[in-house]
């Protein structure tokens, strides 16, 4: 079985739009392409490192998958991220049937996005690793198909900008235990997740409710 590992730099309002450059993505007027430059730092590669040093293929959004076909082909030789990024698999969600997919290695999803995805996950091989790609993330996260997600949290606000969760989205809930953290000397949070289950509830009341909040309760009806 392959899982569906969800990676994503985000700020601390949840924004991950153009952490790369200001030229990555603009849509919509996004004024802070490139936050992410700033608060690099040896912890952050190091964590980057050992994330793709992992058996993994790439799942990516069309947008995500043109930003990425248009860099790191061109990269130097030799590369250690452009190396693994043109060797793994590339699979690509997209809603025209006739794109053409030039970098090697690489393939649609086909007219059914989540069927393929599915498939894959039913199959044995390297896990199924995201990259950016806002908008097919959305439809992971509703089809509950997300198996694990590496959030990487950077200490800044960015106010404006595509979230990792969107408001609107309909999101499968569940829970997510942590499995690795680590903090770099920029603040910037590594945090490993794997799914855990259904969310569960509970209430810290030791008495029973107020004539008030009995009151309050009813108001809320």
């Amino acid at each position: 079985m392959r899982k569906v590992i969800v990676s994503a730099m985000v700020s601390l309002d949840g924004v991950m739009q153009a952490p790369g450059g200001p030229e990555e993505d603009p849509t919509g007027g996004f004024p802070f392409g490139g936050w992410v430059e700033p608060l690099a730092d040896e912890g952050l590669g190091e964590a980057i490192g050992e994330m793709f040093s992992q058996p993994f293929d790439l799942l990516l959004g069309r947008k995500t998958y043109d930003i990425f076909a248009a860099y790191w082909p061109y990269q130097d030789e030799g590369d250690p991220i452009g190396s693994i990024f043109d060797r793994v698999t590339k699979y690509v969600a997209t809603r025209n049937p006739d794109l053409k997919l030039d970098w090697q290695n690489s393939r649609t999803l086909g007219a059914d996005a989540v069927a393929a995805v599915k498939a894959l996950k039913s199959e044995d091989g390297p896990a199924l690793l995201t990259q950016g790609s806002t908008d097919f993330l959305q439809t992971l996260f509703a089809q509950d198909l997300v198996d694990e997600m590496s959030i990487t949290t950077f200490p800044v606000v960015l106010g404006k900008g595509k979230r990792l969760f969107r408001t609107g989205t309909e999101v499968v809930p569940g829970t997510f235990r942590l499995t690795g953290s680590r903090t770099t000397e920029a603040g910037t949070l590594v945090n490993r997740y794997t799914r855990a289950g259904e969310v569960k509830t509970g209430t810290f009341a030791v008495k029973p409710p107020s004539d008030a909040e009995i009151e309050r309760r009813r108001t809320l009806v």
